[in-house]
């Protein structure tokens, strides 16, 4: 991701070419590459740093005490993680995990309270605010995705989010294998194959791995 891009980005958002510099200089910046599988947050930990997407993809999950496995999220380039564990100095409730070879960049907010007050500083705490914000917004959303208390609602529901913004066309694909999709929407991986065989059966969607259409009924 270089500089054009990173100042698109809405934890940069506001800044320019020039103040971008001092604005990773401010966070105290540095990269890593990670090998999949490989653990960045671990469930229990106390971080200062909060996590930046450059390359690949993480995974957000929790793991309770009898090894039952729920993904939060899955997050690919671009994406921030870790901000608000960062900020609050709380022990992590969960674990984060690159699910594929990934290179992040990380971040020290709180560095931002201890510099003199500057325009880039302001800009820099605002968006990371907004970003939070939005994040309150998404979790939401997947209490819709979990609510249901069938597996075709809970697949309806996440299926119809995942929707391309303005698209015309109701295909897309999803960031989950079938046992992520468990995972996530906290169904019996069998079970969740069942049942998107009777919905293909049923005319509700079409799909091949990871890529869904959805289907309008006559």
């Amino acid at each position: 991701m270089n500089i054009l891009e990173l100042i698109k980005h809405p934890l940069f958002t506001g800044l320019d070419e020039k103040s971008l510099p001092e604005a990773l200089k401010l966070f105290e910046s540095s990269e890593k590459s990670l090998k999949k599988g490989e653990c960045i947050f671990k469930s229990g930990s106390i971080t200062e740093v909060m996590g930046f997407v450059l390359e690949g993809r993480i995974q957000i999950e929790s793991t309770d005490y009898w090894g039952n496995k729920t993904i939060i999220d899955n997050l690919g380039s671009g994406k921030v993680f870790g901000e608000t564990y960062a900020l609050t100095g709380k022990p992590l409730m969960v674990d984060v995990v690159a699910v594929e070879d990934s290179k992040i960049m990380l971040l020290k907010p709180k560095k931002l309270f201890l510099q003199d007050d500057n325009k880039i500083n302001s800009i820099l705490l605002q968006n990371i605010l907004q970003i939070s914000m939005n994040k309150n917004l998404h979790l939401s959303q997947r209490i819709f995705h979990t609510n249901a208390k069938t597996i075709r609602g809970r697949l309806l529901a996440y299926l119809s989010s995942c929707l391309p913004a303005k698209s015309p066309h109701a295909e897309f694909d999803i960031p989950y294998d079938r046992q992520q999709l468990a995972d996530y929407l906290q169904v019996d991986r069998s079970a969740l194959s069942a049942e998107l065989s009777k919905m293909k059966t049923d005319g509700l969607i079409d799909y091949w791995k990871n890529h869904f259409r959805l289907l309008h009924l006559d």
